[in-house]
């Protein structure tokens, strides 16, 4: 059946943000497959954005129309490019240039990964809906998508029911990845601790870097969806910002590994490669982020479609104030677990007028922070609750 305009834009922007999760997961498993998931949403998504310029075309029956909806090939010119750059990071790994251990080790410290992983014949997750599975309370882990043969069902609910064969996309501490790969009927990863060499400390500088490198364009993208939904030009002005910054982090890991070239066998020197790699991929994320913030920055309305397909999405970006009245202020975000009580995530805080952004699970909130997050709407209500903001009940930021 033929999609119209906002749901082939909700399509590419789902793509889109999967496969950067899963690139950046095939890295830290080292994990071809996930690789491969990557290439094959990376096709899927060239025919959606190429049917939804088709679409645009001949949707464009006046000026004022055709202005509106280029706004909307200006934001799927964009997204194309975030995949494009998540396809680059997952051919790092199916070129088999070695990522170094220091690299899965940071990423091992986030918050959350995200993993793939299929039903097999004995899988016990199999004929089972998502809410009689209870995999968060079990695992932690969250199922952010499923394939089902060749289709994706992006954020499916809890009534969906898994089949054999089936591929799950989850996201949760890394620690819950080997419990649901059991329960589907696969081998646990049994992730190892890389061993580290005291020599490759210049290596070690320039993979901090890349990582906050990483965390920073993935924020610019979140940033950029809600400074377009919302038309805010603070947002937009942040995630200029953050473009800055990234090219000033691309900058200094360029320098780190050239004086990490210095320590290494040419054997070795891959690894660099790999990370110079990863590191182009995510500065052209921040990028392409900044270039969608043009629509919102044009003095005309975007078309309504953009809202439809932001907002329509399986998770809505909205804000939160910490205040004296709730339980928030003076917890950390991992005392919080605002993931499993509310389901939302936390995307950035404000404070004083700064940003910080993808906070770490020991960041304390103070009464004044405004907490950007990320979720379903129903956990707004909850969240703010918690945090003892009083105002309407509403997901859209001010």
């Amino acid at each position: 059946m033929r999609r119209n305009v906002k749901e082939l834009l909700t399509a590419a922007k789902d793509a889109s943000e999967l496969m950067l999760d899963l690139a950046f997961a095939a890295v830290f498993f080292d994990d071809d497959e996930l690789a491969r998931e990557v290439i094959r949403l990376e096709e899927n998504m060239d025919a959606t954005v190429h049917e939804l310029r088709i679409l645009c075309m001949v949707a464009a029956r006046s000026p004022e129309d055709a202005e509106q909806l280029a706004g909307v090939l200006r934001m799927a010119s964009s997204i194309e490019e975030i995949a494009d750059a998540a396809e680059d990071i997952a051919r790092v790994v199916l070129r088999d240039l070695g990522v170094p251990g220091e690299l899965r080790d940071d990423l091992r410290h986030a918050q959350e990964v995200t993993a793939r992983v299929k039903l097999r014949p004995d899988s016990s997750l199999a004929g089972a809906s998502l809410r009689g599975l209870a995999l968060p309370s079990e695992t932690g882990m969250w199922v952010i998508a499923v394939r089902h043969d060749i289709d994706y069902e992006y954020g499916p609910g809890p009534d969906t029911v898994l089949a054999e064969g089936d591929v799950l996309f989850l996201q949760g501490p890394a620690e819950g990845v080997d419990l649901v790969r059991e329960r589907a009927g696969g081998e646990r990863y049994r992730l190892g601790v890389p061993q580290t060499q005291g020599r490759l400390s210049n290596l070690e500088r320039a993979v901090d870097i890349l990582i906050e490198l990483k965390n920073a364009s993935e924020a610019a993208v979140g940033l950029a969806y809600s400074a377009i939904l919302f038309r805010d030009m603070g947002l937009a002005r942040e995630v200029s910002g953050l473009e800055d910054t990234c090219d000033e982090l691309y900058h200094d890991l360029e320098q780190w590994v050239l004086r990490a070239a210095g320590d290494l066998e040419d054997s070795e020197l891959g690894e660099l490669r790999a990370l110079l790699q990863i590191g182009s991929s995510a500065e052209a994320i921040s990028d392409a982020a900044q270039e969608m913030t043009r629509v919102a920055e044009r003095p005309e309305e975007p078309h309504p479609v953009v809202a439809a397909a932001l907002s329509k999405t399986d998770e809505i970006v909205a804000d939160a104030l910490v205040t004296a009245q709730g339980a928030a202020a003076g917890k950390t975000l991992k005392e919080l677990r605002l993931h499993v009580g509310t389901g939302m995530e936390v995307l950035a805080i404000q404070r004083d007028g700064r940003w910080l952004y993808r906070p770490r699970p020991g960041r304390e909130l103070a009464e004044g922070d405004r907490l950007l997050v990320i979720g379903p709407e129903e956990g707004v209500p909850q969240l703010r609750e918690l945090t003892g903001d009083v105002r309407d009940q509403e997901p859209a930021l001010p």
